[in-house]
Parts: structure tokens; sequence; C-alpha cells
């Protein structure tokens, strides 16, 4: 086994704007894993919240891992080595996704035939930052407008507080009027236990479909408080990386959202869908400023999941791949084997 590495700046489209700062772009790191012949790409984008901030820090430790002799083992050997060795999620990620990626080739299938996933058919949200309603009036129909997108994600839990929250949600219902959308929200865990009561109960009169990590990770003691009689079903992402946290809010949430980046690939994804499965609740798969090649590997599984959030190469100006592609307002896999993603001749 051999590991190649590319960097590459992402630059985003429009600026991201979340209740823990802004996000202009980033530069991903793609690996790939050469077997046989037959190689495989996976991707890092780099984050601070997952302990890793540069694609040349991924890089070395990639580079350290591999030197303690993992090419003999199998992908969910080499996961858990990697976990034991204390890996940055969004790093064993690419290696991870190039692994699945390259063992799909080999088998000349594409990966949600190798997992014997169905294609999906949920539609992905497509997320608006948190910005002013001036900008949200700009910002929708650029968003909207004959892209065939079906749902949008609104991030509040502002710093300027939940009246700051209402004023742009309430412009984001005016303008999405004339659009067939449904709305869902993501506070980032940007509120507290009255905020999040009190926010659930006022969007819920405007059409929300679901909250997303409405309380910060660290205070996951207090989800029992706002799940008791909430109006609306509670998703987390922050407060749920690995399917071992499960058992210990299932009782407290409707649902989790995993990212690739965040679990630490495809082989961590899966035992979480199946986890939240065993204990009756939602899934959702979100992303973390990937290109397509991240977003392809996430669309391979998405036939299992009720929520979609496939969305950051749609912000990429431009995108450096080609592959998953969204088909009336669902991201859906190609037929290429593999993942399917493509490096653009240009970079």
């Amino acid at each position: 086994m051999k590991l190649i590495f590319k960097t590459i700046h992402l630059k985003k489209r429009f600026p991201l704007r979340i209740s823990r700062g802004l996000v202009t772009g980033s530069d991903n790191l793609f690996v790939g894993v050469t077997k046989n012949g037959v190689t495989g790409w996976g991707e890092m984008a780099p984050s601070s919240t997952l302990g890793n901030e540069s694609a040349e820090e991924g890089q070395q430790l990639l580079e350290q891992f591999f030197n303690t002799g993992i090419d003999q083992l199998s992908i969910t050997e080499i996961y858990e080595k990697g976990r034991e060795f204390g890996l940055p999620m969004c790093v064993l990620a690419a290696l991870d996704i190039a692994m699945w990626d390259q063992l799909a080739k080999t088998a000349k299938l594409p990966l949600y035939r190798l997992f014997g996933i169905p294609l999906p058919k949920v539609a992905t949200s497509v997320t608006i930052g948190i910005n002013p309603p001036e900008v949200v009036k700009e910002r929708i129909p650029l968003l909207l407008e004959g892209t065939g997108v079906r749902f949008l994600k609104v991030k509040l839990g502002s710093k300027d507080g939940i009246e700051a929250d209402k004023a742009m949600f309430s412009q984001v219902k005016e303008s999405t009027k004339d659009y067939n959308v449904g709305l869902r929200v993501d506070a980032n865990g940007g509120w507290d236990v009255d905020q999040s009561i009190h926010m659930m109960k006022w969007l819920v009169d405007l059409g929300t479909d679901y909250v997303e990590q409405p309380l910060v990770h660290g205070r996951e003691e207090d989800l029992p408080f706002i799940f008791k009689n909430r109006p609306l079903p509670i998703f987390v992402d922050e407060s749920c990386y690995f399917s071992s946290d499960i058992p210990q809010w299932a009782d407290s949430v409707d649902g989790v959202n995993l990212k690739l980046m965040k679990c630490g690939g495809l082989t961590e994804a899966l035992r979480i869908i199946a986890t939240a499965k065993a204990f009756g609740l939602k899934t959702m798969i979100g992303c973390m400023g990937e290109s397509s090649l991240s977003i392809s590997a996430g669309a391979a599984i998405t036939g299992l999941l009720d929520h979609v959030d496939l969305d950051s190469h749609l912000n990429l100006d431009p995108d450096p791949f080609s592959g998953a592609q969204m088909i009336d307002g669902v991201i859906m896999p190609t037929e290429r084997y593999g993942h399917g993603a493509i490096l653009k001749e240009e970079f």
C-alpha cells in the first residue's frame, strides 16, 4: 500500500457564518491510497474543533501513522488503529474514505453497491449562514432560483441573541414564500435551555421541520429539559461524534447528525447509522467544507438516512472534483466505480 498527497485550496462562493465564526475557505488535504495498481482517494477538511487545522499537519500525521506498519491490515482494523494512534477524526476520515474507494474500484462496483445500499430518495438541505435580513433577502433567490433545492437549513444562534435570530428567520420565511421549500434550523449550540425552549415554540408556528444542536457541546445533561414537551424534533450534531455516544443521549433526542470528518470516515458512519436505528432514532448526514469527493462518499450511504445535508460542494468557487450530482434536489451517487469523484483537469 502506498500513500499519495495533494493539497487544494477550496474557496467558498458565499462565506459561511455560524455561531462559532466565519469561514471563507480552506486548504483541504486529498489522500490517495494505491494498492495492487488501483488508487482510491479521500479528503480531509481541516477543523480546529476536530483537532487539526492544516493540510500539512494532516499529511505529517498520516505519514507517521502509515510507518507504524498498517499496510496489511483490513479497513476496519486500520480505522481502529487510527483511533488508538490518536489521529484527528478529519485526518482519519481521509484515509478511511480512500481505502473504501480503492476497495470498491478493485471490486469494480460503485461504492453504494459495494455497501449494498439503495439509491437515495431524500433531498438535501442547502445551508444559509447567519446573516442580517438584508443579506438574506439577496441570498435566497441565488440559492433557490432554478436550482431544484427543496430544503433550506437556516443557521441560527447569533452572537447578537435570539432577537437577531428571529429577525433573520422572519426574513427567510418571507423570502421563501414563493418557493416550495421546507425549512430546518441549526443553532450550532448557540442557545441555552431557556432560549431553546422559547425558540422552538416560536419556530414551530413558522413551519420549521426540526432543530439541530440547540445546546452547546458539553451541556448534554440539559437535553432532557428541552426534550420534554418539545414542539419540534431535536437532532444532535456536535454532541454525537461516534456510535458509542448514542446510548447516553438516546432518550433525550429524536435523531443524530453524522459527518464523515467528525466520525473518521465511512467505517464509523455505518456504525452510527446502525446504532441510531437500534435505539429508534432518526438519522442525518452533514458535511464540513468538503468538495465533491467527500460528498460523493457520503452520498453512497444516504439511501439509509432520514435527512441529508450534503451541500458544501455547491458553495465552492470552483469545486475541484466532479462527482455526485444534485438531481431533483437529491445528491445522487454516480455509477462510476468507487465513490465516483474525479479531479478536474485544471487541478
